[in-house]
């Protein structure tokens, strides 16, 4: 398990003081792909899709993801980072403890509509937080940690809201940019070994400016492409006629009550007559 975390971590490491970044295009990727972490980022690929093209129409099983991973993540990075109870976790203690409170988070978010409603907003506010950060850093460098901060904090807490009062557009938006994200992140995984995501992570460190290759921007820009497409499937195929406040397709209620009309309409000759 060390092992793997080092493996999954070691791209986010600066380099070290006085030795600079090497030009991007020419740093050679040694590709030596491990089973687990290339089982982790295959099985994130999957829900990733799932995400994306069928989030709105599988919508309790999203709410139940999504508080899974916030509360396991953030647990885990405490336990991790911190000591608990003056004693250093093991990884693998870390683990299991992240994952028992995330399922309970899940469970919470799952089963409590609006504080789903209300991290799944939250989720969409942070992706498109970092999204700012990566072109503002194309024409103006911040200064201060505090610049990110508030853009997390700020665009996070407004979508946050926004996903409260318009519900199933900004919940299709966001599974459709979440699960683009991940499949992203999965590709850059298999091509450059994290290189775009310790991009991102300096970005958010608010690091010294580093450039990446032109194959980086191609791989980043298929996130937009597939948030689109995500969107589009979603609207028109995955998600018509389906309304998570009544758990069961509009066509199929439209469907019920025509076939209701004729039984209706007999019922009332009988009575007149």
């Amino acid at each position: 398990m060390t092992d793997t975390m080092q493996t999954l971590h070691f791209q986010l490491l600066p380099p070290e003081p006085g030795q600079d970044w090497p030009p991007p295009c020419e740093q050679e990727i040694e590709r030596r792909y491990q089973v687990v972490p290339s089982v982790v980022c295959a099985m994130c690929c999957l829900f990733g899709i799932i995400y994306c093209f069928f989030g709105y129409r599988c919508f309790k099983a999203v709410m139940f993801l999504t508080g899974l991973m916030f509360g396991s993540v953030v647990i885990f990075m405490l336990c991790y980072k911190e000591r608990v109870l003056d004693t250093q976790l093991s990884v693998e203690a870390s683990v299991g403890i992240g994952l028992g409170i995330g399922i309970l988070c899940g469970l919470v978010t799952m089963l409590v509509r609006s504080v789903g409603l209300f991290m799944v907003g939250l989720l969409l506010g942070l992706l498109l937080a970092i999204a700012s950060l990566i072109v503002m850093e194309q024409f103006y460098h911040p200064r201060t940690v505090w610049v990110p901060v508030a853009l997390l904090l700020g665009i996070g807490m407004l979508f946050a809201v926004l996903t409260l009062q318009w519900q199933r557009f900004f919940t299709t938006l966001s599974t459709a940019v979440f699960g683009s994200a991940i499949m992203t992140v999965t590709v850059d995984y298999f091509i450059e070994l994290f290189l775009l995501v310790q991009y991102v992570y300096q970005r958010l460190k608010v690091a010294p400016p580093q450039a990446v290759c032109w194959y980086s921007w191609v791989i980043l820009g298929i996130w937009p492409v597939l948030s689109l497409l995500g969107v589009l499937v979603q609207w028109k195929v995955t998600g018509e006629g389906y309304s998570h406040t009544e758990g069961k397709s509009w066509a199929n209620l439209g469907a019920g009550y025509e076939r209701a009309d004729p039984t209706k309409d007999q019922l009332s000759i009988s009575l007149l007559h």
